[in-house]
């Protein structure tokens, strides 16, 4: 007997009394903004001021680029908001964000992404790593990325373009519309395959490769995977650790882990050397440092000072595989889709590719990739109008006032900056939904406010594997665009929809475009 002498008495009781708790306390985390000075939205309970986010019917980006309009409409440089309870303050001044991300970055250090290297050891990678061990992490392998370390992988790029120019043949000779993501997911699976692991995939002649399986699982948000990911923004960490909470899926855990492990015995064991990003790691593992020699392991057998475990080489394995072919494989087929809707840009690119590889006996090189400028103006304007990573978060690490404001964020406090919110701004660049390749001459860029391009972040905790991304994207549109055309399919539905799902930019229902070959 608790309340009374009815036991069905004592369970209403308790459940409204639970409920009332609830209510308030979802009220009170309602208000967290009301006393700081800054100004708040409308947020309702209990979605907060992203209702249509949890009820699926926009995407993160879409949503977080909606809230950042209406702070930008009303004349606000910033303004917390709510994730369901979760306060966010979500900055839209680009000087703000110059602040945070690069000024004072020392306030703003971590993601505030959910990691638990006990019970999910892939979660320890390099984007969620914080504090003292994230520096350290970053110094080891900031020399994996060096330029000379991309021109030491070139080959494994540009020999993994046999496969995707197979199927492109087959498509332009059958006159087939082509998925073009799923395609570019498997070339860019073949080619970090090799280049992080140092095996082949083979998901161009393949789609249901092991690799290919797994790598697309990862990104697979329905169901019960959405609800985790929302639930690592929603409900704090210390209680998802205290239920030994697991993002990564045990079966891909497991997949990843052996491979690492498998790949990592077999190469010590023979003293096997490759040019490739696995080399890299091996390194840090037995020799706790990057070196340029073809030696994985120290010649005394001993191994260096704060060398990286095996869950530490397999984590930054992962996270390499998984942000090297999902991001990548998404800049390429937003590129083909602008080229395709704009054929005047497309015949002035590929009139720069013919050139330049001329000039390198038609060969394929690093130096090649490099001198394509007209190139890496095409990319940027992609990433400017798509970029495929469309929001960022970061965590508070200590007490931080906003500069030439009374507002202050307290530690732990969450911070969102919608990328793709600050790329389409008509402030920043005018008619944002056409695509111009030179609004990224030196003119134009040196013309408008620093931070108002920030596809691969900014700061010290800028993208480290940039470089890799950009050069793979590079080798895969000279490729295509050397020797074919391609015309956007009637298959493709218009106008673009986004996947509500994902957290990276995805088109509904496939990017399907025409392919004709060049003579």
């Amino acid at each position: 007997m608790l309340f009374s002498d009815s036991l069905i008495v004592d369970l209403v009781t308790i459940i409204s009394t639970i409920v009332v708790v609830s209510i308030a306390y979802c009220k009170w985390k309602l208000s967290y903004w009301n006393n700081t000075g800054l100004p708040t939205l409308s947020p309702v309970f209990p979605f907060g001021d992203t209702k249509e986010l949890l009820l699926g019917q926009k995407s993160f980006g879409e949503q977080f680029q909606d809230l950042y309009k209406e702070i930008r409409a009303k004349g606000w440089k910033h303004a917390g908001v709510y994730l369901a309870i979760q306060p966010f303050y979500l900055p839209v001044d680009p000087k703000i964000i110059k602040h945070i991300w690069q000024v004072d970055f020392q306030h703003f250090v971590n993601h505030g992404n959910y990691i638990n290297e006990e019970v999910d050891p892939l979660s320890g990678h390099l984007f969620n790593l914080e504090d003292a061990k994230w520096k350290e992490m970053r110094v080891k392998l900031t020399p994996t990325f060096t330029s000379g370390k991309m021109k030491m992988m070139f080959q494994t790029l540009a020999d993994c373009t046999h496969g995707l120019k197979t199927i492109m043949n087959e498509c332009a000779t059958s006159g087939t519309p082509i998925e073009i993501k799923d395609v570019l997911g498997r070339f860019t699976t073949d080619i970090i395959g090799s280049a992080a692991f140092g095996l082949e995939c083979n998901s161009l002649k393949d789609p249901d490769s092991t690799f290919r399986k797994y790598g697309k699982k990862v990104f697979e948000l329905q169901g019960w995977e959405r609800i985790k990911v929302l639930a690592q923004f929603a409900l704090p960490h210390s209680f998802l650790r205290a239920i030994k909470f697991k993002q990564t899926q045990s079966d891909v855990e497991k997949f990843f882990m052996k491979v690492v492990r498998d790949t990592a015995d077999y190469r010590e064991k023979n003293k096997i050397y490759r040019k490739d990003f696995m080399h890299l790691l091996l390194q840090l593992k037995n020799r706790g440092k990057v070196s340029d020699d073809e030696k994985v392991t120290q010649e005394n057998g001993k191994t260096g000072e704060k060398a990286l475990t095996m869950n530490e080489v397999a984590a930054q394995a992962f996270v390499f595989f998984l942000a090297g072919f999902e991001t990548s494989s998404t800049l390429m087929t937003f590129t083909l889709y602008e080229l395709a809707t704009n054929p005047d840009i497309q015949g002035k690119l590929r009139e720069e590719i013919n050139t330049v590889l001329a000039k390198h006996d038609g060969q394929m090189t690093y130096e090649a990739m490099m001198e394509m400028t007209y190139m890496e103006k095409v990319l940027n304007e992609t990433l400017r109008k798509h970029p495929p990573i469309p929001f960022l978060f970061r965590r508070c690490t200590k007490d931080y006032t906003i500069p030439e404001t009374s507002v202050k964020l307290r530690k732990g406090d969450d911070v969102g900056i919608s990328i793709v919110g600050i790329h389409n701004d008509p402030e920043y660049y005018p008619n944002p939904e056409k695509f111009i390749p030179e609004r990224f001459n030196e003119e134009n860029k040196n013309a408008r406010p620093p931070f108002t391009w920030i596809p691969f972040g900014e700061g010290p905790r800028i993208c480290i594997g940039l470089r890799f991304g950009m050069l793979q994207s590079k080798v895969g549109l000279t490729a295509l665009l050397k020797n074919y055309k391609i015309s956007l399919s009637s298959k493709t539905k218009m106008p673009l929809e986004m996947e509500k799902s994902g957290l990276v930019t995805t088109v509904e229902g496939g990017m399907w475009l025409n392919v004709e070959k060049i003579n």
